[in-house]
């Protein structure tokens, strides 16, 4: 054959693809794409639901106990008092919600109904309420007064409805008073628009009536009513409570349990309350429940608790994978007292002083490994960024020894100071940390269980110095997944004068 034959000779060393050849090199290119880009790791069941989860980042919300125990300086009312001794005549919610506002606090829960049966709205189902009050001449609602209120300012509402009533005749009667509660519950939650928590106290006196509440029964009707409600009880279904009044969880504390092992006003269970269940299969996370006073309600004699107090309030409730409930009660006027206004103004400062600076930020962090590699997403430099649910550091899966896994911050020379360590965990995907320890310079100033949303340590032995500060996961279910990481100089901790934690 004449010619140029180079062509050929071309097209015999690389003929063109197949389809199926091409097919196969682009399942290749697409591999090595999704190779680049790894999954987040499954999570560990239960997990929370995006109510649960806007619930916990609040952090602390604010208890309003008002009724007629504000104006007989009582505690747990009689039910026999007349509804002419509430009077607050310069009632102003919106004082109320300002101080909330002020504090940082975004949801705001009311006493509608307390052990007294009296009602702070007009309930059509009895006129043991504002009805017969010559306050606004029987024609107020302290309800829709807070609801307002809130709204102006951009805040949520939760309402508390006492099951125990010592008024109304037909409590120790099962059908009349479930019916009766039921009614007030629909009157509650349809007319009021929406309510972001309801408070079912199982508290009762010893030697009440009997009575078997309808729990099942309320619980549906109100997730009927507003599914994006959290249901708060000593059994949840959606918040559990902590098992005391003093603003203290367990120091080990899970937002774990097993349903099936809680019930409603059982003082048996308050210790498995406190601490969870790290085999829990419903995710009920915790709420610390504690007043800013001696008493729930206002009381003349009484002051507010000291600076101090407060601060390890918070360090034993949000610092230990809790919500912060704290009872700020308005005085027989209708106000937020004063004293407890300017004492709540001094903890969110004193908050905010702690926490605006993490001493971590300017830091170099390592870790022992990371999911997928350094462009895997999952680097421990996620810990130091504004996100503390959805981006975390995540070891790789392969270190199967308990103890393996750690995060350290490195400063430069001149080192850090600092008094409060906090870790938080990424709980989107569940609760998984058991054990961890924390070391500066490879010495050990800390060490704990549980982490959860968010885990404080203020150092018993008060403000340290040093360059590297390691993080060691002893124990946990799966992967850690570390979502933020701070350390922090809490000025007001003195620990020689205050006592240890």
């Amino acid at each position: 054959m004449s010619g140029d034959i180079s062509g050929l000779v071309g097209y015999a060393t690389h003929p063109p693809l197949s389809s199926r050849e091409l097919n196969c090199a682009e399942d290749i290119k697409k591999r090595r794409v999704l190779e680049q880009v790894p999954p987040p790791p499954l999570p560990i069941l239960p997990l929370p639901s995006f109510s649960q989860l806007k619930w916990q980042q609040r952090e602390i919300i604010m208890f309003l106990h008002f009724g007629v125990n504000t104006f007989t300086d009582s505690e747990w009312g009689t039910g026999h008092e007349s509804p002419a001794i509430f009077n607050p005549v310069g009632l102003d919610a919106n004082q109320w919600v300002n101080t909330a506002v002020d504090a940082g606090i975004s949801l705001v829960i009311l006493t509608a109904k307390h052990h007294d049966g009296f009602c702070l709205w007009p309930s059509k189902y009895t006129d043991h309420s504002v009805i017969r009050s010559p306050w606004k001449n029987g024609n107020g609602d302290v309800v829709q007064e807070l609801v307002d209120a809130a709204k102006a300012r951009g805040i949520d509402v939760g309402l508390y409805l006492s099951p125990w009533d010592r008024h109304d005749p037909r409590y120790g009667h099962d059908l009349p008073y479930n019916e009766y509660y039921l009614a007030q519950l629909q009157e509650l939650l349809k007319k009021y628009g929406s309510v972001r928590e309801i408070w079912f106290d199982g508290a009762k006196g010893a030697n009440a009536t009997n009575m078997t509440y309808y729990f099942s029964d309320w619980f549906s009707m109100v997730k009927e009513l507003q599914s994006s409600i959290n249901i708060f009880s000593d059994a949840g279904p959606d918040v559990r409570w902590v098992g005391d009044e003093k603003g203290s969880a367990g120091s080990t504390c899970w937002s774990t349990v097993n349903r099936t092992s809680l019930s409603i006003g059982n003082a048996s269970i308050v210790d498995y309350l406190n601490t969870g269940d790290p085999r829990g299969t419903d995710w009920v996370p915790p709420e610390c429940d504690v007043s800013i006073r001696p008493g729930w309600f206002w009381h003349k004699s009484e002051s507010p608790k000291k600076l101090s107090q407060l601060l390890k309030i918070y360090y034993h409730s949000v610092g230990r994978n809790c919500l912060l409930l704290l009872n700020v009660p308005p005085n027989s006027t209708g106000l937020i007292s004063e004293k407890d206004v300017h004492r709540l103004g001094e903890f969110r400062k004193a908050i905010d002083i702690i926490f605006s600076t993490n001493l971590a930020e300017d830091c170099l962090v390592k870790a022992s490994s990371q999911r997928g590699g350094k462009e895997g997403g999952f680097g421990p430099e996620n810990v130091l960024d504004d996100d503390h649910l959805w981006t975390y550091w995540a070891p790789r899966e392969d270190n199967h020894g308990e103890g393996d896994h750690w995060i350290e911050v490195r400063a430069g020379d001149k080192g850090l100071v600092f008094n409060v360590i906090r870790i938080q965990e990424a709980i989107g995907l569940g609760q998984r940390i058991k054990k961890h320890e924390i070391y500066l310079d490879g010495k050990i100033v800390a060490r704990g269980t549980t982490v959860g949303y968010k885990r404080l340590h203020r150092l018993e032995g008060g403000v340290v110095h040093g360059r590297n500060v390691r993080i060691r996961i002893r124990k946990s279910k799966g992967v850690p997944l570390i979502s933020s990481i701070g350390l922090h100089f809490d000025p007001f901790w003195h620990p020689n004068m205050q006592g240890p934690e």
